[in-house]
């Protein structure tokens, strides 16, 4: 399979950034995609809805359903995917990608921002993934997708901000789980997480515009996405991939296209391996004029 056309997919907290460019890339194919987010209204700081992102989907080629939702809440969510489901016919695959982040390390990190990201990011996936286990388990070729990182259990990675890092993992963990409970009924459950960092709101709003210039698009974790996707289910499960080494595997061999501002550095992002080794140097391209 190399092609998304007519599968459903229900991604959460997509209206934006890397969700968003994933929704595009696999509506590109023709896929039927459902927006399940908590946007319905512009915000000051965080460009674009459900709506806009609904009718980003259908201009390139898909069948877009937005659903507000907020991930915290589980009737809500059973509700959000019993509406996907509905309008699509079934679900196919599932995108973990709603996540919320607050660098601050511990004295500095107050409980209701901690409990937030815990509920979103560790919580929240593994309640849309275990309401939608039903759905899957009657899909053709069936997927569950984490945007977390691979299980690295450094200190550096939790030193900075352990709250943070013990919710993103946390993510990492539900994949690790269900790829293995889940792995006798064909349900394909895998992680994948970029080399470097992206150009997403998140990284404006925590690190400020200049750092965007050190980024890659979103569109690198879409065309990594789109590869995970059209695997066969019952062979492609368990795995934590990287964007751009899974790109390299499968032939792509120049990422120039995906650089923000050739002139600058790319930002390793957190989490990745220090023996995971990039397939193309992360240095500018070309010096500044």
């Amino acid at each position: 399979m190399s092609s998304l056309k007519d599968k459903s997919i229900f991604i959460t907290g997509g209206s934006r950034g890397i969700g968003l460019a994933i929704a595009k890339r696999a509506a590109a194919d023709g896929a039927n995609v459902t927006i399940a987010a908590k946007t319905t209204k512009p915000h000051p700081k965080l460009p674009g809805t459900i709506h806009t992102a609904a009718e980003e989907i259908e201009t390139a080629g898909g069948k877009a359903l937005a659903v507000e939702m907020d991930i915290r809440h589980e009737e809500i969510v059973k509700e959000a995917l019993a509406k996907s489901a509905d309008h699509f016919g079934g679900i196919d695959i599932i995108i973990n990608n709603a996540s919320a982040i607050f660098l601050q390390p511990t004295e500095a990190l107050d409980m209701k921002r901690f409990d937030l990201m815990h509920q979103v990011n560790a919580r929240g996936t593994f309640m849309v993934s275990k309401h939608a286990i039903p759905y899957l388990k009657e899909a053709e070729n069936p997927h569950i997708l984490m945007l977390s990182p691979p299980l690295d259990m450094s200190e550096k990675w939790f030193a900075p901000h352990a709250g943070y890092s013990m919710a993103k993992y946390g993510m990492s963990l539900v994949v690790l789980g269900l790829a293995g409970e889940l792995k006798n009924q064909n349900i394909a459950v895998n992680a994948l997480w970029p080399r470097t960092t992206i150009a997403t709101a998140a990284i404006a709003n925590n690190f400020g515009m200049d750092a965007m210039k050190q980024c890659r698009t979103p569109e690198i974790m879409a065309d990594a996405a789109q590869i995970i996707l059209t695997q066969p289910s019952s062979e492609t499960t368990g795995q934590f991939f990287i964007d751009d080494t899974l790109l390299a595997k499968h032939g792509v061999n120049n990422f120039d296209k995906y650089r923000v501002d050739p002139t600058k550095d790319l930002i390793p992002d957190f989490f990745v391996p220090e023996n995971d080794s990039p397939p193309e140097s992360l240095k500018a391209l070309t010096s500044e004029e």
